[in-house]
């Protein structure tokens, strides 16, 4: 499903907070929308300035968000490369395709449709490759609603479903109907509504997911808990564990950069005059200073430093 201007408009609103806030997986989501669903063009970057937006987040702290900014960045970057070039040679893409020696159009005709050579062009491989599931492809109609937007959303939904899928055409729909209405009945159709579908379509489409299209093919995750879900909760096993190794990782850097204290008795607080005082030491100057010591009274709670 490519987004439209208003579409892109509002993701980009939504990572700009999410990047504000810090969240990680809100930006990873939004991010993966804008790399899938995002049919870059010269006026299309220009108009909503998407590439500015998602520009900022090449200094985030994560390097997952970092890594997929540059990817994201380079391909537009390539596209309106591409797309400049053709506009100054018209014949640029045919004469690529003489050079590589594949078939123009007009060079496919002058061969004999019987000739055996003639399995290698486009239309004959075609029939040999898989086809991707959608509503289209299998022949099912999508107009449930008056609302085009509902019924688009649908359409993704049961495309997402369908990803490596054998189930029949009606179940999937069934499936697709139900998590929509859920999505519908919570937001209305809005900012949150479409901000909730693309990130259920984002995640349950992912190849790596496939946990989550059985439980929801099967009816063991019902539409109101999938659309309560958080990213966290719907990413694919693989991305929980890595998440779940850096929370751990954080928290024992975390815990060890805590500075160790003693209690002495050698300090006096200058507020209760016990002699009950933590203290740590610190280099907070150039290395030919004398450090830093933190001191407090574990009586009254009382903090001073000297060096």
């Amino acid at each position: 499903m490519s987004m439209s201007v208003s579409e892109i408009k509002t993701a980009v609103k939504s990572l700009d907070a999410a990047l504000e806030s810090k969240s990680t997986d809100d930006v990873l989501a939004i991010l993966h929308q804008l790399d899938n669903e995002v049919n870059a063009t010269e006026s299309l970057l220009r108009e909503t300035k998407v590439g500015v937006h998602v520009n900022k987040a090449r200094t985030y702290e994560d390097s997952r968000v970092v890594s997929l900014v540059k990817k994201i960045v380079k391909k537009w970057k390539d596209v309106v490369s591409m797309e400049k070039k053709e506009k100054r040679k018209p014949g640029q893409a045919k004469a690529a395709l003489v050079q590589s020696g594949t078939p123009t159009a007009a060079m496919a005709s002058t061969t004999p449709a019987g000739d055996a050579t003639n399995t290698h062009l486009p239309n004959t491989v075609s029939k040999t490759k898989p086809v991707n599931r959608t509503p289209t492809t299998d022949g099912v109609k999508i107009e449930i609603y008056p609302d085009t937007t509902r019924n688009r959303s649908i359409a993704a939904l049961y495309t997402a479903l369908a990803v490596d899928s054998d189930l029949s055409s009606e179940l999937i729909l069934e499936r697709s109907i139900s998590i929509e209405k859920e999505i519908f009945g919570t937001n209305g159709v809005g900012d949150s509504y479409r901000t909730k579908l693309r990130s259920l379509i984002l995640n349950i489409k992912n190849k790596q997911n496939s946990s989550l299209r059985e439980q929801i093919l099967n009816g063991s995750l019902l539409p109101k808990r999938l659309v309560s879900m958080t990213s966290a909760e719907l990413a694919p096993a693989a991305l929980k564990e890595e998440m779940q190794r850096m929370k751990e990782r954080n928290l024992f850097h975390a815990q060890g950069a805590v500075e160790k204290r003693a209690i002495t008795d050698r300090f006096v607080c200058g507020k209760c005059k016990k002699r009950e005082v933590s203290y740590y030491q610190m280099q907070t100057r150039s290395a030919d200073e004398p450090l830093t010591t933190f001191c407090t009274c574990e009586n009254c709670g009382n903090r001073w430093k000297f060096c």
